[in-house]
């Protein structure tokens, strides 16, 4: 009860209140001004003519079908609507200042080349997935890189707080959700120590995922500790198109030498400290080595967009520099802005399922598929590849979880089988294929992921690594119920109406 009333009485209920609020008393106004005979004509001939500028769009089909039945069935809100908000647009200031940012940041990385040409030459169609993470977002190849791979938020906490505690120049730390509890209580007790010993300490959040975890104004608390707090992209009680794109990534570097990233936010459910929707399975990863200096970069591109610097400074200075001495394989890790024409975290995703000779496993929560991925996940089946995923057998949002039980159907028709992890919710966000290629980090499968938010990750290749994530993968199917189209079929014909109506409307949400 106590937690029921802290999300009704949270700034993100009133600010959805005051902008549903908005919503009613515009529509009730177009309506009213809509009762007019003559206006109707001009009305249907403007949801016709903007159905036909959305289907000649590049988008996604699921994407155009969406918005083009909400058009034509409500004319006024649904073209409103997609004026304000359809076409994936992003705002002018968003867009202007990540991209300035983006390309300041381009300028600190630089690739190897040898690398790639040694990989050309031993694997081709591996060294094209590689290519393409480095054409399409401009993250290099890494070679002198070492891994550790984290199945559960326990698995990771002791470790990350061990290496927060070995700071000895600068701790940066980017997530989508912090939530006060006593994992964020002990996190900042260790950053403010670290201040006062001289450390640069600088965090940025997502203010729409701490809105019902975090106090109005916390970052102003934050930083009169010396913790350097921004929130990206804050919470307005207005209808307004810069609501859409959140900062879903996760990433913390420690002195340039050690980095994190992966499914896990800063709260105490991610580490199974509390228990809300049964168990909570997650996953990070470490890397040590060449390959931090990308999720380096990648921060000081949000954070200079945030703090609004200017060209003058040096952010050179952050690349410290890194005497591993020994690696094992290589590694890309990348970032994704829907600031962009280049979808690269779904790039990454077809890439792997369709390169795969022998098997793909994919740990999602949400399995709510674009045309491109359900299609290449339907052709490696009956190409004879291996594919299995693994969602929630609890979930955490329930229109969520009735979008991804109506893409089974499609999936298990062609070969793929599907599993509900029974413990509870899975929130892992992998992809591990052939024994040889791993990708961990915050992207989901679904929409908001593919070309909404700010996602990040690492593709990783013939790392020890990547088999500890396959063997995690088959210990959680062991815990698993599997799915088969028989017990699809039996849906009640009502739910499945349900769901096929959501799945319709799935690209808006």
């Amino acid at each position: 009860m106590r937690n029921l009333v802290k999300i009704l009485t949270s700034r993100l209920i009133a600010v959805l209140a005051l902008i549903a609020l908005q919503v009613w008393l515009l529509f009730m106004s177009i309506w009213e001004a809509a009762l007019y005979y003559q206006v109707m004509p001009a009305l249907e001939i403007f949801g016709v003519v903007l159905v036909i500028y959305v289907i000649n769009r590049r988008e996604d089909p699921s994407y155009k079908i969406a918005w083009s039945v909400l058009i034509l069935a409500f004319p006024v809100f649904g073209g409103l609507l997609y004026i304000l908000c359809g076409g994936r647009k992003i705002p002018r200031k968003l867009y202007k200042g990540t991209t300035q940012a983006g390309k300041r940041m381009r300028n600190l990385l630089t690739q190897d080349e040898e690398i790639l040409d040694d990989l050309h030459q031993e694997q081709p169609h591996i060294a094209k997935m590689f290519e393409f993470g480095f054409i399409s977002s401009q993250f290099p190849v890494y070679k002198n890189t070492n891994a550790v791979y984290y199945e559960s938020g326990e698995d990771f906490y002791p470790d990350f707080i061990a290496e927060l505690k070995k700071a000895k120049h600068f701790i940066f730390m980017e997530y989508f959700i912090i939530e006060e509890g006593k994992i964020w209580s002990e996190i900042v007790e260790i950053l403010k120590q670290k201040v006062d010993e001289g450390v640069e300490v600088k965090l940025v959040y997502d203010d729409f995922g701490c809105a019902s975890k975090l106090p109005y104004h916390y970052d102003q608390k934050l930083n009169r500790m010396g913790i350097e707090t921004y929130r990206f992209n804050r919470l307005r009680p207005a209808l307004i198109v810069q609501m859409n794109n959140r900062d879903h990534r996760k990433i913390c570097v420690i002195d340039n030498q050690v980095g994190f990233t992966g499914g896990i936010n800063l709260a105490d459910e991610y580490m199974n400290v509390i228990e809300r929707f049964g168990y909570w399975r997650d996953s990070a990863i470490k890397i040590e080595g060449e390959a931090v200096w990308s999720l380096t970069v990648m921060f000081l591109g949000m954070y200079s967009y945030l703090k609004k610097d200017d060209d003058a400074i040096d952010y050179s200075r952050y690349h410290l520099q890194n005497t591993l001495a020994c690696y094992e394989g290589l590694f890309q890790p990348f970032s994704d802005t829907p600031t962009d024409d280049d979808d690269v975290s779904l790039g990454m995703h077809l890439n792997i399922v369709n390169h795969a000779l022998k098997y793909v496993y994919i740990d999602t929560p949400y399995l709510i598929l674009n045309n491109d991925m359900q299609t290449s996940l339907c052709m490696a089946a009956q190409n004879g590849v291996d594919i299995r995923i693994l969602v929630p057998g609890i979930p955490d949002k329930r229109l969520a979880y009735s979008m991804t039980k109506h893409n089974y159907r499609s999936l298990l028709e062609k070969g793929v089988r599907i599993y509900e992890y029974s413990p509870g919710f899975n929130h892992t966000k992998n992809m591990v294929s052939d024994d040889r290629i791993g990708l961990v980090g915050s992207v989901n499968t679904d929409y908001r992921s593919y070309y909404l938010h700010f996602e990040d990750g690492i593709l990783m290749y013939d790392n020890s690594e990547v088999e500890k994530m396959r063997d995690s993968f088959l210990k959680a199917l062991e815990q698993s119920h599997e799915v088969t189209l028989e017990e699809y079929q039996k849906t009640n014909v009502i739910v499945r109406i349900y769901r096929g109506i959501l799945n319709l409307l799935a690209p808006l949400f």
